[in-house]
C-alpha cells in the first residue's frame, strides 16, 4: 500500500510549471500534526493485520520544509514501524543533520532534477542549484555506502521540449551522483497552463523517447541504475502529446494506491478529490476504502477518469 501525502503547500523554488511556485500569490496549506499521527496509527493497524507493508510518500510543495516533518517521520518508522519517502526539490540536503535523519529514517528518497546545469538552476529559480544538488545527492550516497543504510536515491525528471534531448546525458550525470533509480514525467499542463503549449512534448520527441528508451534503460543497467516507466506510461506519454484521451474504466481505487492531501482529505489520486474524498478523520479502518470508492464511481464517475493522468495506474515506476 502507497499513501502518497501532500503535507505542505510551501516552497521555496520558483517552477513557472508547478502550482507551489513561491512567486504565486496563493494560499500555502499544512497538514495538521495531530491529524497526521492520528490516521498513522489507522495505517499501522491495517499494516499488522493484513502483512501488507505500507510505504508512506511525503510530498509537497516541498515536503522537507514542514516543521513537524522530522518528528512525524520518526513517529511513523521506529514507533510505528511504517516506510516513509520524499520527493524533494533537495534545497535541505546541503545540511549534514538532514542528511543524517535521511539515513536513518526513509526507504526512498526522490530528488527533482530537470536539466543539466544552468538549465535546471533557471528552471527551478535556483542559482547554482545544480552544483549544490550534486554534492548534496553524492555526500548522501557516499554516507550509505559507507554505511551499507539508507533510501534507495531516485531522481525524477520532467521532460519538456527544450530539455528531452539531453535526457541521455542527464541519465549519465545521475549515475554519477550515486543515482540508483531514475524516473519520469511529461510536463503536464493541469498546473500552470500557460507554461504549458510551449514547452509540452512533441509527438515526434515521444516517438523518439520510447525508440530510445530500451536502449538508454540497457546502458544504465551496465551501470547499476534502473530507468523506469511502462509500455503502458510511455503510450499514456505518447496519447498526451496527440491530445488523445484514454479513459479508465476501473483502476482498483484504494487498493494499492492512496493519496492524502494537505486538508486530511484521501482518495484515489489527486485527480479525484473533489469526486471521491474522504476526510481521515472519518476513518478508522483502510480496508474498506476500496468499496467505498467503488460506490461513489458507480454514483458519479469523476471526470478525470475519462482522461486518466495519474501515473500509477500506467505503472510509471516499472521498467517494463
Amino acid at each position: 500500500m502507497i499513501v502518497v501525502w501532500r503535507i505542505t503547500e510551501r516552497c521555496n523554488l520558483s517552477c513557472p510549471f508547478c502550482a507551489y511556485d513561491r512567486s504565486l500569490t496563493r494560499p500555502r496549506r499544512e497538514a495538521d500534526e495531530g491529524a497526521v499521527r492520528s490516521f498513522a496509527s489507522v495505517l499501522a493497524d491495517y499494516q499488522r493485520k493484513t502483512g501488507d507493508c505500507v510505504l508512506v510518500s511525503w510530498i509537497g510543495g516541498e515536503p522537507l520544509l514542514f516543521s513537524a516533518l522530522k518528528l512525524l517521520t520518526v513517529f511513523f518508522t521506529t514507533e510505528l514501524g511504517l516506510r516513509v519517502s520524499a520527493t524533494t526539490n533537495g534545497t535541505t540536503l546541503s545540511s549534514a543533520s538532514v542528511r543524517e535523519h535521511v539515513l536513518a529514517h526513509y526507504a526512498e528518497l526522490t530528488v527533482s532534477v530537470d536539466g543539466i546545469g544552468s538549465v535546471h538552476d533557471e528552471l527551478r529559480g535556483w542559482p547554482g542549484g545544480y552544483a549544490a544538488l550534486r554534492e548534496s545527492v553524492m555526500q548522501l550516497a557516499e554516507a550509505k555506502r559507507k554505511s551499507n543504510n539508507g533510501p534507495r536515491l531516485r531522481a525524477n525528471v520532467v521532460l519538456m521540449r527544450q530539455t528531452i534531448g539531453d535526457f541521455e546525458r542527464l541519465c549519465l550525470e545521475l549515475a554519477e551522483w550515486g543515482i540508483e533509480e531514475i524516473t519520469f514525467n511529461q510536463l503536464g499542463g493541469r498546473d500552470r497552463p500557460e507554461f504549458f503549449p510551449t514547452h509540452r512534448l512533441l509527438s515526434e520527441q515521444v516517438a523518439w523517447l520510447m525508440n530510445e528508451i530500451p536502449r538508454l534503460r540497457a546502458r544504465l543497467a551496465g551501470l547499476g541504475v534502473r530507468l523506469n516507466g511502462s509500455e503502458a506510461y510511455l503510450a499514456r506519454i505518447g496519447a498526451t502529446s496527440r491530445d488523445e484521451t484514454l479513459p479508465v474504466v476501473n483502476c482498483h481505487p484504494g487498493e494499492q494506491f492512496l493519496f492524502i492531501n494537505e486538508e486530511g482529505i484521501a482518495s484515489p489520486c489527486n485527480f479525484t478529490t473533489h469526486e471521491y474524498g474522504v476526510p481521515i478523520s472519518e476513518l478508522d479502518d483502510i480496508g474498506h476504502l476500496p468499496g467505498r470508492f467503488a460506490e461513489a464511481r458507480h454514483e458519479r464517475r469523476a471526470s478525470a477518469c475519462e482522461d486518466c493522468h495519474s501515473t500509477q495506474v500506467f505503472a510509471k515506476f516499472t521498467a517494463q
